[in-house]
């Protein structure tokens, strides 16, 4: 009888130790996965901080460039340099063109002319990274005392679409065969009205600033995006 209880115990305690040791290797098991996602994630969040500070790193460059490029003329020309939208503005487009009208003044003509083959060339190196450069023509609020405010809107709006058609086609003229091909697949010519006027610091209109001409490079975003998604699958 003894013998049989000692042997039972035995059996027991064997059992019990070897429970203890599967739970052993399943916690190792568990512990080895959560390792390995906790490494993975970290891998992740490397690669796609790494693409956000590339995308930052080449957005900071373009606009350096630009600063260095014309930071020497934007003032006489009347123009600024935005460093969020990487817009180039020609402030008050009434010096460009005659009011009402879409035809470039001398004076526009001779801004371009120095403007747009130094443009094209300061963001040659860029342009892997550059979805389109839009001309983009922009009005005030205002179009004459007996106009609705939708008429006017719309009359502002077939203004700038003609304003930045113009400009676009003189920038294609000022340029050799190799440029102006790059011109026809990244440069588009849009008129905004005056969906976007310029205000000041209490929201009130600036109708100089507003009727403007702006070159605005549009950043490549949609494929760095989908590059990080990529990267986090």
């Amino acid at each position: 009888m003894f013998d049989r209880a000692h042997s039972s115990s035995e059996s027991n305690e064997s059992q019990w130790i070897s429970l203890s040791d599967m739970m052993a290797g399943l916690m190792m098991v568990f512990l080895c996965i959560a390792v390995f996602v906790m490494r993975s994630l970290i891998d992740e969040r490397a690669k796609i901080r790494e693409l956000a500070e590339s995308y930052r790193d080449t957005q900071l460059a373009i606009y350096q460039t630009l600063q260095q490029e014309f930071a020497h003329d934007l003032e006489r020309w009347g123009a600024s340099l935005d460093k969020q939208t990487l817009a180039i503005s020609f402030n008050n487009s009434d010096a460009l063109f005659s009011t009402g009208n879409f035809t470039l003044s001398d004076n526009a003509r001779t801004i371009m002319s120095s403007f747009v083959p130094r443009y094209i060339t300061a963001l040659t190196p860029y342009m892997d990274s550059i979805a389109a450069i839009q001309i983009e023509g922009h009005t005030s609020s205002e179009w004459g005392d007996q106009t609705a405010p939708e008429g006017g809107y719309f009359h502002n709006l077939r203004l700038s679409q003609q304003r930045s058609r113009a400009v676009m086609q003189y920038a294609h003229s000022l340029l050799p065969p190799t440029q102006a091909v790059l011109v026809r697949a990244k440069v588009a010519a849009v008129g905004y009205s005056s969906a976007r006027p310029v205000v000041d610091a209490n929201g009130i209109e600036d109708p100089d600033r507003s009727r403007r001409v702006a070159f605005r490079v549009v950043r490549d975003s949609e494929s760095h995006i989908l590059q990080i998604l990529e990267e986090a699958l």
